[in-house]
């Protein structure tokens, strides 16, 4: 175990140079003039040349992905040139908002998921798994823009009792506990769709075994063979796909983050290559793929923590 850890974290460290690589170069490659786009259309030829000069633009590439490597190991990102501060610290910002916002929704998506995805499962083709097929279905259908749209106009508009928007603060008269209720509910739905007919699926082939047969043939109660034999097998292969939705719930929010006004991380990278803010993207891109692996490192272990016969 500790050997498998070792190598995948030299791994991830091999992957996050070449992402670094890659990312570095596809901005260069980007069609836009970081400078044109800082000072404006009607700055003259003279500035533009000397804020290329103050940025360091005007430098070979190589020169200057070796620079920006040497400070990104100190932790230094370089500045934002969108937001005049340091990229570390308007990144821990953003990532801390979106951290919150994912924390809370996969708080509610995992047992929601596991109670209705087990609810279907152990009892295939009845009418609570034919009813939780159909919702799940229709929330794994409905793109996140529409469903936000869609629960805007019943609390927002209609019922008044939630904010239409979340920037996390109070000067709008809502509380900030509010404010996450929508987003979080967009997620959920969106989520949990397709983690519930991935648990059902596994529980349904589970109730098929044999042993589950033989358990309930000599006599042991429903629910225990449910709980203690029947889940635990049946969450072994969603394991590792529900710990992959951290990797959506930290860097693929964009849309929520947009319909509500979440000052989140996924809406900074938005914003970020919108005004061609490499510093930004550079740092964005590499957050987001070590969450990435991370996330994965993390499943393999869970899934041979459920299953010994994987650590052989």
């Amino acid at each position: 175990m500790p050997r498998y850890v070792a190598r995948q974290l030299a791994n991830m460290l091999v992957t996050l140079l070449v992402v670094s690589m890659l990312v570095f170069a596809l901005n260069e490659l980007t069609p836009g003039d970081v400078a044109r786009k800082l000072l404006g259309p009607y700055a003259s030829q003279e500035q533009v040349d000397v804020l290329y000069e103050e940025l360091g633009l005007d430098q070979p590439v190589a020169v200057r992905y070796a620079e920006w490597l040497g400070k990104a190991l100190t932790g230094d990102f370089g500045e934002s040139y969108v937001h005049r501060r340091a990229v570390s610290e308007v990144l821990w910002d953003r990532l801390a908002n979106t951290l919150l916002l994912a924390a809370v929704s996969f708080a509610v998506i995992v047992p929601f998921s596991v109670l209705l995805g087990v609810l279907a499962g152990m009892r295939e083709r009845s009418p609570i798994d034919r009813s939780v097929s159909v919702f799940s279905s229709v929330c794994a259908s409905i793109p996140e823009f529409a469903m936000g749209v869609f629960l805007l106009a019943i609390f927002v508009v209609w019922l008044g009792v939630l904010p239409g928007t979340s920037p996390l603060t109070t000067s709008g008269g809502w509380p900030v506990w509010s404010q996450f209720v929508l987003p979080v509910l967009v997620v959920t739905f969106y989520d949990a769709g397709y983690l519930i007919s991935m648990i059902r699926t596994s529980m349904v082939e589970v109730m098929r075994q044999p042993y589950v047969r033989t358990a309930v043939l000599k006599g042991m109660p429903f629910r225990r063979v449910v709980t203690r034999h029947a889940m635990r097998n049946a969450i072994i292969t969603p394991f590792t796909v529900i710990l992959l939705q951290l990797n959506y719930l930290v860097s693929g929010l964009v849309v929520v983050e947009t319909v509500f006004a979440y000052p989140g991380f996924g809406r900074l990278m938005l914003e970020a290559a919108l005004a061609k803010d490499i510093a930004v993207i550079e740092a964005g891109a590499l957050v987001a793929v070590a969450v990435t692996m991370l996330t994965q490192l993390i499943g393999d272990l869970g899934y041979m923590a459920l299953d010994p016969r994987i650590r052989v």
